[in-house]
């Protein structure tokens, strides 16, 4: 084996340490309480985050709702949760955040299905889209990000409040302190900041969004929190460049973890003290 061999198996060596030492320190909900009589809606619950999410709150006796934009994929995560959670209180319902109106008929038709909701989560997102402007007249990747997550929000919160005790968890990203928002160009109509930053804005939003929230419902029962899930393997960046994506994708498939909701996001879901 020649010098560069060497250095090539010693680098290997090295980068498959550091997966081990990184993936068996990191943090892990081990919280084994039960959700039953639960409610709860996910949004973007058809793949990832979310998908997961979803599994673990219909493992635990939940009641849950896939807020999804495609139904056909809504549905065949259904049947996925269902077959290996072994629960049928699994309910799809069509959400689409780019759009306002698509936002209140979900809200609509889940209020006629349901008189609580105890948990709310804020996780679907979208990065790498087109800069134009939704039939709402909002930059699209700002109103799936936030404008929409933020009507969702206000449009459930009377059923939150009168649940009691209820959640709204909004999940956010540690791209959030690259943002700022600029309230003379939301709609980026004086200049574009590009798709990264784009996005750190609207994460930033959401941050925002979730602290007033939980200023404003001090008392009410009702708690707000938002998160970083940490560098999970999603499908967020497909709409990226193919290489990019691929990078990326590899890059938190060896390093970081897969999706298995193992993190904050569970344990701002069910642990007793939030």
């Amino acid at each position: 084996m020649g010098l560069l061999g060497s250095v090539g198996v010693v680098l290997g060596l090295a980068m498959l340490a550091l997966k081990v030492w990184y993936q068996s320190t990191m943090g892990m909900c081990r919280s084994t309480r039960r959700s039953d009589g639960k409610v709860v809606i996910v949004t973007g619950s058809n793949t990832g985050i979310g998908k997961e999410t979803a599994r673990d709150l219909a493992k635990r006796g939940a009641r849950v709702y896939l807020a999804c934009r495609d139904l056909s994929r809504g549905q065949a995560a259904q049947r996925e949760i269902i077959e290996s959670t072994g629960s049928h209180q699994v309910e799809v319902l069509k959400l689409d955040l780019g759009s306002l109106a698509s936002v209140r008929e979900f809200v609509k038709q889940f209020l006629s299905k349901e008189k609580q909701l105890d948990i709310l989560v804020n996780n679907a997102a979208a990065t790498g889209l087109e800069n134009k402007l939704s039939k709402d007249g909002l930059q699209q990747e700002m109103q799936i990000n936030h404008f929409g997550p933020f009507l969702l929000t206000i449009l459930l919160l009377d059923v939150l409040k009168k649940t009691g005790s209820s959640r709204i968890i909004t999940v956010s990203s540690l791209a959030h302190k690259m943002g700022k928002i600029e309230f003379d160009n939301l709609n980026c109509e004086k200049s574009f900041p590009g798709g990264t930053k784009l996005y750190s804005n609207a994460k930033l939003a959401n941050v925002l969004f979730a602290n007033e929230l939980a200023r404003k419902l001090e008392g009410t029962g009702v708690t707000s929190n938002s998160l970083h899930p940490g560098a999970v393997k999603t499908e967020i960046a497909r709409r990226l460049p193919f290489l990019i994506y691929k990078l990326l994708g590899y890059g938190t498939a060896f390093f970081f973890k897969v999706i298995y909701i193992k993190f904050l996001a569970k344990h701002c879901l069910v642990f007793n003290k939030i």
